[in-house]
C-alpha cells in the first residue's frame, strides 16, 4: 500500500492481490453499496425443508430475457444450503427485503444444518407458488418465481471453490397491490420501502432521490 497525492486529498493505492480474501471482502462490500438483497427460499432434499437465506452479492443481469444473479459464497470450500438445493431441483423463489421484514430476514442469516429450516427462527409464513414447487413468503410484497438458468462456479487463484454464481430465470411475478400501480406497470418504490446492505451490520433504508435526465 502506497499514498499519493491527489489535489487535497491522499489517495491510498492497495493491489487486492497482496491483501487477504477478509480484506478484499471489507473493502469491496464497504464501498459497492447500497446493495440490494435477495431474499432466497429453496427446497431441501431432507423431507420438503424449505431453506430461506438473504444475499446482498445480487442485481439483474438481462431482462430480455429476465435474469437475476445471485451469488452464493462458499464456507471452507462447501456449497451452502442454497447453491445445493438450486442445482438439485433448478428452481428457488427471490423476494425483494422491506423494512418491516428485515428483522426476520436477518435470523435467517444463522448457519443451521441442512435438514433444519431457517424460517423457523421467524414470524414468517408461506404461500404456495404458481410455477415452482418451492414456496414464497407471504409477507415479502415483491415475490419472483425463478428457475436456474446457469450455474458458475468462482474459484481462488490457489483452484479452491469459494461461490457459486447462480444466474436464475424469473418465470413468475407476484406483486402486492401495496406496491403495483397496475394500470401504468410501475412499482411504488415508497411503498415498497426496500432495505439495502451496507458492510458490518449495517443496512439502509431508501433514502433521497434525485433526477437527472439522460442525454439522447
Amino acid at each position: 500500500m502506497h499514498a499519493i497525492r491527489k489535489g487535497d486529498l491522499h489517495m491510498y493505492t492497495l493491489n487486492p492481490e497482496e491483501l487477504t480474501a477478509k480484506d478484499n471482502y471489507k473493502l469491496m462490500s464497504g464501498s459497492i453499496v447500497p446493495r440490494p438483497i435477495a431474499f432466497v427460499t429453496t427446497l431441501s432434499d431432507h423431507d420438503g425443508i424449505i431453506n430461506a437465506a438473504p444475499f446482498s452479492f445480487f442485481n439483474i443481469v438481462s431482462s430480455d430475457p429476465p435474469l437475476l444473479s445471485i451469488s452464493v459464497g462458499r464456507k471452507n470450500g462447501v456449497m451452502k444450503d442454497t447453491a445445493r438445493n438450486v442445482l438439485a431441483h433448478n428452481e428457488l423463489v427471490v423476494h425483494i427485503c422491506d423494512e418491516d421484514m428485515i428483522e426476520d430476514v436477518n435470523e435467517t442469516a444463522a448457519l443451521l444444518e441442512p435438514h433444519e429450516s431457517e424460517l423457523e427462527r421467524t414470524h414468517l409464513t408461506t404461500v404456495p407458488s404458481s410455477v415452482v414447487a418451492v414456496p414464497g413468503i407471504q409477507e415479502a410484497l415483491i415475490r419472483m418465481e425463478c428457475k436456474l438458468y446457469q450455474h458458475i462456479p468462482i474459484s481462488n487463484d490457489a483452484g479452491v471453490p469459494v461461490s457459486d454464481l447462480l444466474l436464475v430465470r424469473i418465470v413468475h411475478y407476484h406483486f402486492s397491490e401495496k406496491v403495483y400501480l397496475a394500470d401504468k406497470g410501475y412499482i411504488l418504490m415508497d411503498q415498497l420501502k426496500p432495505v439495502s446492505r451496507l458492510a458490518g451490520n449495517d443496512y439502509a433504508k431508501l433514502g433521497d432521490r434525485f433526477t437527472v435526465i439522460r442525454p439522447e
